[in-house]
């Protein structure tokens, strides 16, 4: 697998677009907020994430975060989100990381390798540890966040919270 992990830009294409749409509305606590019905509507979308990633303009119960797409030889297999801190809420459900792979490339070990990458670039970002948060009954994802060092820290209401020490992934290539 050629798989490249890329920081949002202020640009769109089709194929990026094809991906979110597949994608739909997200799941199992991912919200697919680049969900369009049009590269217009798309393209308004990246903007705004990019300006939300470099902190600009947020409302007050937002963080920075910053979005990378997975490619796997040129194509587009997933996205995620890298939130730069933690506020309360996030504390309590979505951590710092979420991603999503599109259901056509599910089951292909991209989802390990998206977290993978994700948590390296948490460590870029000098974060020492991530949390992420997901549903008790996801078994696959609990399992990705187990591949990746996941610690579990608690379940309570359904919901599983795992921290990983990002320089567990620093020195992997």
């Amino acid at each position: 697998m050629a798989l490249e992990l890329v920081e949002l830009q202020k640009k769109a294409d089709e194929a990026l677009l094809f991906m979110v749409q597949e994608i739909g509305e997200g799941g199992n606590g991912f919200v697919n907020s680049l969900n369009s019905g049009s590269m217009e509507e798309f393209v308004s979308k990246i903007h705004r994430n990019y300006e939300i990633s470099r902190g600009i303009d947020l409302p007050e119960e937002y963080v920075p975060q910053t979005i990378y797409w997975l490619y796997e030889n040129g194509m587009p297999v997933g996205y995620g989100k890298l939130r730069h801190q933690l506020n309360q809420s996030l504390l309590e459900l979505g951590g710092h990381i979420g991603y999503v792979i599109r259901p056509s490339e599910r089951g292909k070990g991209y989802g390990k390798r998206m977290l993978e990458g994700l948590v390296k670039k948490a460590y870029e970002h000098h974060i020492n540890k991530v949390l992420l948060t997901c549903d008790e009954s996801n078994l696959p994802s609990r399992r990705i966040i187990e591949w990746n060092q996941g610690e579990l820290s608690s379940i309570a209401d359904g919901k599983c919270k795992y921290w990983i020490d990002t320089s567990i992934h620093s020195n992997k290539e």
